[in-house]
């Protein structure tokens, strides 16, 4: 049997692993499907059509799947899609797509979600991130694998936060964060590059130095940004790390942080 509290109200419809714990006074709606080894503590509420991968844990006092604070949304049937081995702390909010965008807001796997954070509806956060307290993503926002957000920073809606970049506590991002790049400030500004977290992951000497070049090709030539993308591409072509700048570059329709 699952563990349930005695006082949780659990929907008849949802679908919860066998081990699942929910803890005192929560809520789980219909149409949530939380997988093996998840734990729920007290006083949560999990409704919409919500769908939870394995061994997830969510702290109290946190809503997920509610209906996304959009006033063109109409009750359209969207969706949340979390995955595996997240930690969602206290008061963070996640709310359900629309049907203006792809229908879902995604979380991947393996995020450290700290508490008051609020991912609006269809916001689109990779594996591996680091979301300190605090921080705020508006509707259709893009966190890349492997970011960090430091505690308070705000994104602006359609905003996309690339893989390894860092943001300090505090930002305000109202352009496109490239990966790697350590950004701050209101607006942010560019810091250099994350070199000390691509170090940490893995990134052997050759291709940190790679990705310092195409940084100082961007940040520091003097090139246009159409300029600096067509010699990152060049650049690209013996680094694979720098192809994924070389493509964030390719794609961005706000513009970069500069």
């Amino acid at each position: 049997m699952s563990l349930l509290h005695p006082t949780a109200l659990i929907h008849p419809g949802a679908r919860l692993a066998d081990d699942v714990e929910v803890g005192p006074y929560s809520i789980i709606g219909e149409h949530v499907e939380i997988g093996a080894g998840s734990h729920i503590a007290a006083h949560v509420v999990i409704g919409g059509r919500t769908r939870m991968g394995r061994n997830n844990r969510v702290f109290q006092f946190a809503s997920l799947g509610d209906i996304p604070q959009d006033k063109k949304y109409t009750g359209e049937p969207t969706r949340l899609e979390i995955g595996d081995n997240n930690t969602i702390r206290e008061c963070c909010t996640l709310n359900v797509g629309t049907s203006l965008d792809l229908g879902v807001t995604r979380l991947g796997d393996d995020n450290w979600i700290m508490a008051y954070t609020h991912i609006a509806h269809d916001c689109q956060v990779g594996s591996h991130t680091v979301l300190a307290n605090s921080v705020q993503l508006a509707g259709h926002v893009l966190i890349a694998d492997y970011a960090i957000l430091g505690g308070g920073t705000l994104v602006h809606q359609f905003c996309r936060v690339g893989a390894h970049a860092f943001t300090a506590g505090g930002s305000v991002v109202l352009r496109d964060v490239p990966p790697y790049v350590m950004s701050g400030g209101n607006s942010a500004q560019p810091h250099g590059l994350n070199s000390e977290g691509l170090k940490r992951r893995g990134f052997t000497p050759q291709a940190v130095d790679a990705l310092r070049r195409a940084y100082k090709t961007v940040y520091r030539s003097g090139l246009s940004l159409e300029e600096a993308r067509q010699q990152i591409a060049e650049q690209a072509q013996e680094f694979p790390e720098v192809q994924v700048l070389a493509d964030f570059l390719a794609t961005t329709t706000r513009g970069i942080i500069r």
